[in-house]
């Protein structure tokens, strides 16, 4: 079911998007979702992206670093849909969360280091008369490690543009 809805996905947005033009050099801002914290995202070419997360979960900070390449949509000025990969390093700590919010898999009082991989899709629009862009994503992660994988991180972006 899941490679169907990515492929229905994959495919519209291949019949409805065409080169994309950045609307914006470098947006910083706040990231909301199932991990909260703080994004910075730079074009680095007309259709290419480098996006930087620092969001907390489970008690820990991770850092994201990633990839991301941009196409317009043709229907709407100032959107554009993406994807991309990338990588995450950081830790969680339940020695912070209590054993009602504490994830199934860890033990209580418990650090863990996390290293792994991400992927990326969603929509980036960016206001025509201000200085403002929204995303809206979806982050899989898979870990090397402890905890195998994290397909539940969907996140609204809200960042000033320059």
């Amino acid at each position: 079911m899941k490679k169907r809805i990515f492929l229905l996905v994959f495919s519209f947005g291949l019949l409805y998007t065409v080169p994309s033009f950045a609307q914006y050099n470098t947006g910083i801002g706040l990231r909301a979702g199932v991990t909260n914290g703080l994004t910075v995202k730079h074009f680095i070419s007309q259709d290419a992206a480098i996006e930087g997360l620092l969001h907390a979960r489970w008690g820990g900070f991770l850092v994201t670093g990633l990839y991301e390449v941009h196409r317009d949509i043709r229907e709407v000025k100032g959107l554009q849909w993406f994807f991309g990969g990338g990588v995450h390093l950081g830790t969680w700590n339940t020695r912070n969360i209590s054993n009602k919010n504490r994830p199934p898999w860890a033990e209580p009082n418990t650090s863990y280091s996390v290293f792994g991989l991400n992927g990326i899709i969603g929509l980036d629009y960016k206001f025509q008369d201000a200085p403002i862009g929204l995303g809206l994503d979806w982050k899989p992660a898979i870990n090397l490690g402890y905890y195998n994988y994290g397909w539940d991180e969907v996140a609204l972006s809200i960042r000033y543009v320059f």
